[in-house]
């Protein structure tokens, strides 16, 4: 009799470790998106499952290897998506069934029928060998991203071409996770479907022309021990690393002043972001004061104020900070930061209903096509990682000109 019984408890034991082990990762990834990895502990997970910490590290020994595992998870469903799509048809319509089935599966987690997907928003937070682990990974779901956009028995486009439209849908993409939720789960579909609409066929109408619009704000140069210089590195070394790979040591030294020169300037880290986001906010309202005063039509309103946010990026006073880092801001402070967010998208959604009105852009859904244009300047902040030695115009042709003119225009 025991001979029979033993096979069958495996099973059993296996299955409850797995349905334990997913219960976990449920958690985490929700703790983790509440709090960012800074803020969730292994004690908020194992409270979350009703276990005690020692349990959980029967699991995953450290934090870091829980927030690989959850990274993991969420690229496993991107590449399940991918899967999908019919390879057979043309680019076009494998754009349009990836954000389909990317807006159902949103529509699922937000109903409760898919568990939750944790943002990569703290990726390069982590340290060796879990960063290795999960950019190789993600790096092989962008190449088959990336396939989806090549169109079979022609030439494959230029690589810097290419990657750019790609990082451009993939951006879009993570994007969605930011604004989507400002509609009922039945209209996600609707959404998605209406961002591809933008995406494929841009903004213009058969009249408008793209064009790189010459400087328009003279930017002042930044004092090395300023406040400000304090916030530029800060805004830098936030986006490249993370809210917890941003040390104060990291910032003062790339200052090279003194951790107590830091603490002269900003009182605690907290504090830091908010200040790095008021910093950026500031920027993006006067690049979009000074094109809604200085063009006529919302066409030109919108390729100036894009063109001056990505010269701004690459210039020796940016990054703006990424909104990314918004999951690394206290509870309490989140509030403000996502009203004012908020605000600056729908500025730019004016600018592009004026384009409407006066014939200048195409008809498109104006809030969806306003995150989309907000999505795109916030990650230019990042090109220089893919496009060495970047400048202005390659930065706007390769990232902003695909939105703008479609993806394949």
């Amino acid at each position: 009799m025991s001979g029979m019984d033993a096979p069958a408890s495996i099973p059993r034991q296996t299955r409850r470790f797995e349905q334990k082990r997913e219960a976990i990762l449920d958690a985490a990834a929700a703790l983790f998106i509440e709090k960012g990895m800074r803020g969730a502990t292994l004690q908020d997970v194992a409270q979350s499952v009703g276990l005690m910490t020692n349990s959980i590290t029967y699991y995953y020994r450290k934090k870091e290897d829980l927030a690989t595992a959850c990274l993991l998870r969420t690229i496993e469903v991107l590449d399940g998506l991918i899967a999908a799509v019919d390879m057979t048809a043309p680019p076009e319509a494998r754009v349009r069934q990836f954000l389909g089935f990317y807006g159902r599966h949103l529509a699922a987690i937000a109903t409760g029928a898919e568990p939750q997907l944790i943002m990569f928003n703290d990726i390069r937070a982590l340290g060796s060998p879990h960063d290795v682990t999960v950019f190789g990974s993600y790096n092989a779901m962008f190449r088959r991203l990336r396939a989806l956009l090549d169109r079979p028995g022609e030439p494959l486009p230029e690589r810097m071409a290419r990657n750019g439209r790609a990082h451009l849908l993939i951006s879009i993409v993570h994007g969605m996770r930011n604004w989507i939720d400002r509609t009922e789960p039945d209209g996600y579909a609707r959404a998605a479907e209406r961002t591809a609409d933008i995406l494929l066929g841009g903004l213009a109408t058969p009249n408008s022309v793209w064009t790189v619009h010459p400087p328009e704000i003279l930017w002042p140069t930044v004092d090395e021990v300023s406040p400000e210089a304090f916030l530029r590195s800060a805004t830098y070394l936030i986006n490249e690393q993370g809210y917890r790979g941003a040390s104060v040591e990291k910032i003062s030294a790339r200052l090279k002043v003194t951790k107590g020169s830091f603490y002269h300037h900003i009182d605690n880290k907290d504090d830091l972001v908010a200040a790095c986001f008021a910093r950026s906010f500031d920027v993006i309202r006067q690049v979009q004061r000074v094109a809604e005063t200085g063009h006529a039509t919302g066409w030109d309103r919108l390729g100036a104020a894009a063109t001056e946010i990505i010269r701004y990026q690459l210039s020796d006073q940016g990054p703006v900070l990424r909104a990314s880092a918004f999951s690394a801001l206290p509870e309490n402070m989140r509030g403000p930061i996502q009203q004012t967010m908020d605000r600056l998208t729908r500025r730019f959604g004016g600018f592009i209903a004026d384009g409407m009105l006066d014939g200048s852009i195409r008809l498109v859904d104006p809030a969806i096509a306003a995150h989309l244009i907000s999505t795109m300047l916030n990650a230019a902040a990042e090109i220089e990682r893919w496009v060495p030695d970047v400048t202005l115009q390659l930065a706007a042709e390769t990232y902003a000109r695909p939105l703008f003119m479609g993806l394949f225009n």
